[in-house]
């Protein structure tokens, strides 16, 4: 009787075989020739170079310079001048008016100064009303009509410091007129200095 393999493939079971003999030959070979010639498997390195681009940003200033005329400049320093000596003015006033009540200076003193006073507001006021700022700069024209008005209401002020002086009360109505000259003065120079800062500023 004839016998039969009952396995249809027998290539199955050599196939396997044939691949580990391989990849056994490969492995021995690989490790053979890194051995004999001293050889190191190391990985690959790769360096990678990040390049950051920035945008330039432009850091150029306009400037703008503006002309001041002559005429505004001869009148800004004209006004400034006049602030200083309406300030020593003030100061002089306050001084006698201090020295009155101190009894430091006599009646007759007091009176004497006073009306040196009123006569020396009365030149300031007519100094500083003309000639005024140029009629071009209507700014400073209509600025300059207020500053008037207030150097008028200074020099009534140093009429009303004599009135008082010579009042028969005990100094109420010196006391008010000294009130309103330092807070009319004070106005005056205030309206000045805002004159200038605003002329030099536009």
């Amino acid at each position: 009787m004839q016998s039969y393999d009952s396995d249809p493939k027998p290539g199955r079971l050599i196939l396997p075989l044939v691949l580990i003999g391989m990849i056994a030959t490969t492995y021995t070979f690989i490790n053979r020739v890194t051995t004999n010639n001293n050889l190191e498997l190391t990985p690959e390195e790769t360096t990678v170079t990040t390049v950051i681009l920035e945008e330039a940003q432009d850091t150029t200033t306009t400037t703008t310079t503006t002309t001041i005329p002559e005429g505004v400049v001869a009148y800004l320093e004209e006004i400034t001048g006049e602030k200083i000596q309406v300030i020593e003015l003030g100061k002089k006033v306050l001084e006698t008016n201090q020295r009155w009540d101190d009894k430091v200076t006599s009646y007759q003193e007091a009176q004497q100064e006073f009306q040196e006073f009123i006569d020396d507001f009365d030149v300031y006021v007519q100094n500083f009303t003309n000639p005024g700022p140029p009629s071009s700069a209507n700014n400073l024209v209509s600025n300059h009509q207020e500053l008037v008005v207030i150097a008028e209401l200074i020099f009534e002020d140093t009429k009303e410091l004599l009135e008082g002086l010579t009042a028969p009360d005990t100094g109420e109505r010196r006391n008010a007129a000294l009130d309103s000259f330092n807070s009319n003065l004070d106005l005056f120079i205030q309206r000045i200095e805002q004159t200038v800062a605003s002329a030099t500023s536009s």
